[in-house]
């Protein structure tokens, strides 16, 4: 009897994967591609489109090589990274200017001088207005780059999410669609009505014929063919929904910390939409004819991407592996508020500068190191605080990513949220997800059996309540003063 596998495609911001699963949930082909990240100018953050569609194909047709030819595909699962968003020419097909990253920050400035009541946007969106999301993106393009006014005038320009470019690429044009979790992050879906909101494309100067239709994130989304096999697409969801979904956060209550290149805690919510101040409304995923489901989300913009800044700027931590072991050596506590990219939840700050506090004689490297990866957990510890401060239930919480191999990381988090924290064995949750999906819409019966394998170490609090609290304590007043003083240095143009 001929053997079944469903492949899933994960685009991510560094690089273009794809892994192929057998009924029993094993890997039995993979391939990744690295993606170049550009960094043009201060804040600014781009990928070339065509190389991630590129790379996707690359990833794709490498695995499909390693199969045999008697396994039978299933079907495709795509996973993207969210806010990054690709803009091209809908007739040649050709993108008409470099991709702008979720990380990309360059219309800060022009939000603004938008007259549009910051308030409104969470009660609408879910999100905030902020540059991290493609509306603003979308908005700078149009008003900056010559290629994307003419398409728009000759009525040619496409808009979409990675996962849909990729999709529509990959059928030759045959589909053109986007699912919720990748349209809310364009800051345009209305995630009450699951529309994209008229008054939103009005101020952001889009339209909906510019944009891919909506539809659930399972179901018949064309074929793909490559090296001889005619397979369909049957989900296309959000990295970090995949994700959540491969660690088996389906059930309401289900928390779960995500350390890549950004770190999120997400929380699932079932079917019912909350509003917790700082934090995100996102659409988690939805399956067709059932309700869609919801998670409170939180971001800290710079997690990976505050040690790759480390490597290439100053030479530290020249391998992910080594940062437990410097972080364990490391004598004197740095408080590192690293704000690259900007203050993520419960914040949602881009003016801050980044700061460091606690340097003396006896500062070394290490020190340093140390401090990042602290940053990073005291800022997670704020939104899991504002999830609670809601009276959401938090009944677990697990963690996956390439930051939490280590395990000072995780060991500090636990302690700050006085929760065990499990980290998950499966190092490919985002692929598992949207692999699961696809299988189970496939109508394999051994779908589920791709999610929440379990497994992996528990980390128990080990600090007492007492001191977590006074950690935290230093930690918020170390933040709301550094705050104080960018507001302050750049009122004089002290610092740009």
């Amino acid at each position: 009897m001929a053997s079944e596998a469903v492949i899933a495609l994960d685009q991510g911001s560094g690089s273009s994967r794809a892994l192929a699963f057998d009924s029993r949930g094993r890997a039995i082909a993979r391939a990744q591609f690295p993606l170049r990240t550009f960094y043009p100018k201060p804040g600014w953050v781009e990928h070339d489109a065509e190389e991630i569609v590129r790379t996707q194909e690359r990833a794709l047709d490498a695995v499909l090589a390693s199969l045999p030819r008697s396994t039978r595909v299933l079907g495709v699962g795509m996973a993207s990274q969210r806010s990054t968003v690709i803009l091209w020419d809908g007739k040649t097909g050709k993108p008409l200017c470099r991709a702008l990253s979720w990380q990309d920050g360059r219309a800060a400035g022009l939000l603004q001088s938008l007259a549009i009541d910051p308030a409104s946007i969470p009660e609408k969106t879910g999100l905030y207005l902020t540059p991290y999301y493609s509306a603003p993106k979308i908005l700078w393009l149009a008003d900056q780059i010559p290629k994307v006014r003419a398409a728009r005038d000759k009525g040619r320009l496409r808009i979409a999410p990675v996962g849909s470019y990729c999709l529509w690429r990959l059928t030759r044009g045959g589909v053109w669609t986007v699912d919720p979790s990748l349209a809310q992050r364009t800051l345009l879906l209305n995630i009450r009505t699951m529309d994209w909101d008229q008054d939103l494309l009005a101020r952001f100067g889009a339209s909906r014929d510019f944009l891919p239709p909506l539809a659930a994130s399972t179901g018949s989304f064309g074929f793909i063919t490559r090296s001889g096999r005619k397979m369909p697409v049957l989900a296309l969801l959000g990295d970090q929904q995949s994700a959540a979904l491969g660690l088996g956060g389906e059930e309401p209550g289900a928390g779960i910390l995500n350390y890549g290149t950004g770190a999120f805690f997400l929380l699932n919510t079932g079917t019912q939409q909350h509003r917790v101040p700082g934090l995100l409304t996102s659409v988690a995923w939805k399956r067709g004819g059932r309700p869609c489901q919801y998670l409170e989300e939180g971001t800290v913009h710079a997690a990976g991407a505050s040690f790759e800044w480390l490597r290439q700027n100053f030479g530290l931590l020249d391998r992910l592996d080594r940062l437990d072991s410097m972080c364990r050596r490391s004598k004197n506590r740095i408080l590192a508020l690293q704000a690259i990219g900007g203050l993520g939840a419960p914040r949602w700050d881009y003016s801050t500068f980044t700061s460091y506090m606690g340097f003396n004689s006896a500062s070394r490297p290490e020190d340093l190191v140390r401090g990042i990866a602290e940053g990073i957990a005291f800022l997670l510890a704020d939104v899991v605080s504002a999830a609670r401060s809601a009276g959401l239930e938090i009944r677990s919480v697990q963690a996956s990513g390439g930051l939490s191999k280590a395990d000072y990381l995780l060991q500090f988090q636990a302690d700050l949220i006085q929760r065990d924290v499990l980290r998950v064995a499966e190092s490919e949750a985002t692929a598992l997800g949207v692999a699961s999906l696809a299988a189970q819409e496939a109508g394999a019966p051994w779908a589920r059996s791709l999610r929440g394998r379990g497994g992996g170490r528990r980390f128990k609090p080990s600090m007492p309540p007492e001191r977590a609290e006074r950690l935290m304590s230093g930690w918020r007043l170390f933040v709301e003063a550094q705050q104080k003083v960018s507001a302050a240095l750049r009122k004089l143009d002290v610092l740009p």
